[in-house]
This record gives C-alpha cells, structure tokens and sequence, in this order.
C-alpha cells in the first residue's frame, strides 16, 4: 500500500537534508539514522536524478522501507490523477485530472501539471514550471524553474531543459536545450 499524506514542511526530519558532499559512507549512516526514526517509510529529496536513484537504490540494499509520498498541505491534487510513490509534492503544486506521476519524482513550489500529462519516474519539476495539457516526460528528465512545455510535446528520457524556457517541439532522450523557443545546446 503506498501512503499519502500531507504535511509541513517543519515535520520533515532535519535528516533529509543530504549534501552532496557527504561521502557515501556517512550517507548510510545518516540514512540508516532517519530509518531509525521515521518508521513509516521515506521519500528522497534530493534534486540530481542520478544521485536520487543511487540513494534509493542504497537504501533499499541496507534496509527495505516502504516509500511514502511527502504532499504539502496546499498542494492540490485531483481525485482522478495517479501518483506513484516516493514522491516530493511542494506547496501550491497543481496536478490536474488524469495526469500520471511516476515514482520518486520531485515537483516543486507553484508547478503545474496539465490534464491527461504523464511523468516517468525520477523526473524533477522546478518552481513555477507550467506542464500543459497531454505532455509526457519521460524518466530522469529535468524541468527548470518557470519552463513552460506546450500541450503535446514529448521530453525524452533523461533530458534537460534550462529555467524559464518555452518548450514547443519535443525534445530528445538526453538533449539539453533552453531558451524561448528551446533550442538544442549546441556540442
């Protein structure tokens, strides 16, 4: 059963906080220090994709916990769209009916997620990013702060887009574009 629940964000345990610095040693045992504390499960926060997965994959190896979903209390999500687990939902977030979120999957502050939009798994949603109606995103992308990504548009797996641009076409698996209208980074 996948739990979900609202809550502040002061109710996070300060332990959640996980620099990258920290060495992969320490990370377990800050880990292995929350799972002590927090019974009911966890969600990962952290915002590089990558980094996200090979935690959550660390901490399934050194001990299975039942990942939770962490919705802020004004966050609205319609009844009829599906969320995963493991999911970080931030506040005013807006997910409309029949909308898809994966799993593990980061939307931060003020994002929008249009009807029928379907987002893979590990996929981050930065502040203020506006996804219209009928977008899929696929796995590990990332959408900067204030992106906006037009109706039908396709965001490959593992593609980057750049803060505040206007996404009009779909975007490869691995790309990196930005701008208005995003452009392909040029090699």
């Amino acid at each position: 059963m996948i739990t979900h629940r609202k809550m502040n964000m002061r109710d996070i345990p300060a332990g959640l906080s996980l620099c990258r610095a920290a060495g992969w040693n320490q990370l377990a045992r800050d880990w292995e220090l929350f799972l002590q504390l927090n019974s009911e499960g966890c969600f990962v926060a952290i915002d590089d994709n990558r980094l996200r997965k090979s935690v959550i994959k660390m901490l399934n190896e050194v001990r299975k916990t039942q990942p939770v979903n962490a919705i802020h209390q004004q966050a609205t999500i319609s009844k009829r769209a599906s969320i995963g687990h493991g999911n970080y939902i931030d506040i005013d977030v807006t997910i409309a009916p029949g909308s898809k979120v994966g799993n593990y999957c980061i939307l931060n502050a003020k994002a929008t997620i249009g009807v029928e939009s379907i987002l893979g798994n590990f996929v981050q949603i930065g502040a203020g990013a506006q996804i219209n109606p009928g977008v899929t995103i696929e796995d590990e992308a990332f959408i900067g702060s204030g992106v906006v990504v037009v109706s039908g548009v396709t965001i490959g797996k593992g593609a980057r887009v750049g803060a505040g641009s206007v996404v009009i076409a779909s975007v490869g698996a691995g790309e990196t574009v930005f701008g208005n209208p995003a452009a392909q980074l040029k090699k």
